[in-house]
């Protein structure tokens, strides 16, 4: 990242972690916990969801994962709420459209794992529960691996 385009970011992350919300169209969805968003600046920004980790690509379930994301936001106007920076840069964000939480329709869905080792809401461990009791998504699957498990096995 060039210095000046890291000073933009890093003012607008500054700014928007003490202002709220920021209002942007998804133009890209690269996995199902990481998007591509726009901002009405024209500022594009890669956002990692907050408190979900999905299966990565070369995973049972990742595509399905990057689809229903893509289902859910591809092209629509989303407000996202900056919490963190992650160690590649990306920010990560609590998503919201329609009225719904992204990741906590992940976790809904049983394509997400509640990423529990940065989230305080229990209510998402409750909504895994669930999908998980009623075998939904990969957690159909008997073998699978949490996405932080396959990380470090593909190391």
């Amino acid at each position: 990242m060039n210095i000046k385009k890291g000073f933009y970011f890093s003012a607008l992350i500054f700014s928007n972690l003490f202002y709220g919300q920021i209002v942007a169209k998804v133009i890209g969805i690269k996995d199902g916990d990481t998007v591509v968003v726009l901002a009405d600046n024209n500022i594009q920004n890669t956002l990692r969801l907050a408190e979900v980790d999905c299966p990565e690509s070369g995973q049972p379930f990742g595509k399905n994962a990057k689809q229903f994301t893509s289902s859910q936001v591809f092209g629509k106007s989303i407000k996202y709420y900056p919490i963190n920076l992650d160690r590649y840069g990306r920010t990560v964000a609590k998503v919201y459209y329609e009225g719904k939480y992204l990741s906590e329709e992940l976790i809904k869905a049983g394509l997400g794992w509640w990423y529990y080792r940065y989230s305080d809401d229990m209510n998402l461990g409750k909504l895994q529960d669930i999908a998980k009791n009623k075998k939904i998504g990969l957690w159909s699957d008997t073998k699978i691996v949490p996405p932080w498990e396959f990380r470090k096995s593909t190391k």
